[in-house]
């Protein structure tokens, strides 16, 4: 992913702002109680989410998912050296794994880090001999999360 020229941010006033949060709580909230919580009209509602889906400023609308209660209970952290060149073939590769919610280029002695979930060891095992089976994958480095302190990718209340 491309990092944003700053022509591309989005400046959002404080309606939007509220607009967000209420939705980034629950989407499912309708235009007219969102109108009614912050005294504005359904029209206003409206097209201020729809200006924020338009400039990109919300990528969609989906459900945020317990991976635990899914037998998800392995989180991973995953370093991921590549040879040179080749990274941008193997992020495209890597990044429909099913285990796999991120992949961050990174600086240092690791080219990309990966944030991937597994039922068990064995499912992990499995990901990283098969990630060095990849020919253009040099070494990988993986820690497992042992506490979830925090992890709230959608969040509004950075805004």
């Amino acid at each position: 992913m491309s990092r944003e020229k700053k022509e591309d941010i989005v400046i959002l006033d404080e309606t939007d702002k509220k607009i967000l949060e209420i939705i980034n709580d629950d989407a499912r909230t309708p235009y007219r109680q969102i109108s009614r919580d912050l005294d504005i009209s359904v029209g206003t509602v409206h097209n201020r989410v729809d200006k924020m889906i338009k400039t990109g400023a919300i990528k969609k609308f989906a459900p945020i998912m317990d991976h635990g209660k899914l037998g998800y209970n392995l989180t991973s952290i995953i370093g991921v050296r590549v040879k040179g060149g080749k990274i941008q073939n193997w992020e495209n590769k890597t990044s429909f794994h099913k285990n796999v919610l991120g992949i961050y280029d990174v600086t240092g002695e690791y080219d990309a880090f990966l944030i991937a979930k597994f039922k068990d060891t064995e499912e992990l095992d499995k990901f990283i001999k098969d990630l060095l089976k990849e020919p253009s994958v040099e070494r990988t480095y993986t820690q497992t999360v042992l506490n979830v302190v925090k992890e709230d990718m959608g969040t509004a209340n950075m805004l």
